[in-house]
């Protein structure tokens, strides 16, 4: 594990990174009271997410997120894609107190190869990761992309909900749904053509206008969970890159042990890979091509800005 502390406006936050796995967020601790669901999550069987699900935060890609699908070459995209479980190279670590760097080599499920350049920091406050993805094989590959920020249901209450202006209205309730478990998506950009509308599979060019309200000009998306009462009436506040991360997932589990709340950034709507590249949503990153991924997250006092 590596460690990183920041002190600000009252606030003690240290963030526990994951060498073992791809450098993810293990833990996430405000003034004393860890975020993470720990041991209260739902088993898919595949001991890889078992282990991440349990931290604040994993993330799900380079080749494929969600559920086992077929690859080209007879074998299975596993859960959540090929990068989680994935160690670090031990020689490329470079960290200070409130920064640190890392690559990881990943080989992915269809025989392709593709190097994660991390960068994670806390500066007054906001926690930074920075991702750049580089196809190092010899075959183009179609990139997927997902962050689960994995919060305890415990921390939740009546009067906690989730902020946002891709969000109908602007505010849910966190108990979205009507089974133990449910899923929601919503398009970053607050776009009233639905989940079902297709992601800008390339960047856009650099000073590009956004669409609609939920974007800032930059590309940057945001949403807030909060109150919770055990940290005050503080609230977390999360921002992501909107150019590669066209829409925001939450999903829920309240069943028996388990309850957790997860707010999931991704790259592609909910459905199939035939379905997404029927509908041109997959599109293919060449040999020596690369793209990025930036996401922000901090915990807010009730009259507090958002991060910025």
């Amino acid at each position: 594990m590596m460690r990183l502390d920041d002190d600000h406006a009252g606030k003690r936050v240290t963030l526990l990174l994951d060498s073992a796995s791809a450098m993810d967020v293990a833990a996430l601790v405000v003034d004393g009271l860890d975020l993470s669901p720990g041991e209260a999550i739902p088993s898919d069987g595949d001991p890889r997410i078992d282990q991440a699900l349990k931290g604040f935060l994993f993330t799900c890609g380079p080749d494929h997120i969600r559920h086992p699908e077929p690859t080209s070459k007879g074998g299975l995209y596993p859960l959540h894609g090929s990068l989680s479980g994935t160690p670090v190279q031990v020689d490329t670590l470079e960290a200070t107190e409130n920064t640190c760097h890392a690559i990881v080599d990943i080989a992915l499920a269809d025989g392709g190869k593709a190097r994660l350049s991390r960068r994670w920091s806390i500066t007054q406050g906001a926690v930074h990761l920075q991702d750049r993805v580089e196809n190092t094989g010899d075959t183009p590959f179609p990139p997927l992309w997902m962050y689960h920020l994995n919060i305890a249901g415990r921390l939740f209450d009546s009067s906690t909900c989730v902020t946002g202006a891709m969000i109908p209205g602007g505010v849910m309730g966190w108990r979205f749904g009507e089974s133990e478990s449910a899923h929601v998506l919503f398009p970053a950009d607050g776009d009233a053509a639905g989940p079902d509308a297709k992601p800008t599979p390339h960047a856009k060019p650099a000073g590009s206008a956004a669409t609609g309200a939920a974007i800032a000009a930059d590309d940057w998306a945001r949403v807030r969970i909060g109150p919770f009462a055990a940290l005050a009436n503080r609230s977390l506040d999360i921002r992501f890159r909107s150019d590669h991360l066209p829409f925001l997932q939450m999903w829920r589990c309240q069943r028996g042990d388990t309850n957790v709340v997860s707010i999931e950034p991704v790259s592609h709507r909910i459905a199939k890979r035939p379905a997404l590249a029927e509908s041109c949503a997959l599109f293919m990153l060449k040999p020596g091509a690369a793209i990025a991924y930036e996401l922000m997250f901090g915990i807010v006092d009730p009259d507090e800005a958002d991060l910025t």
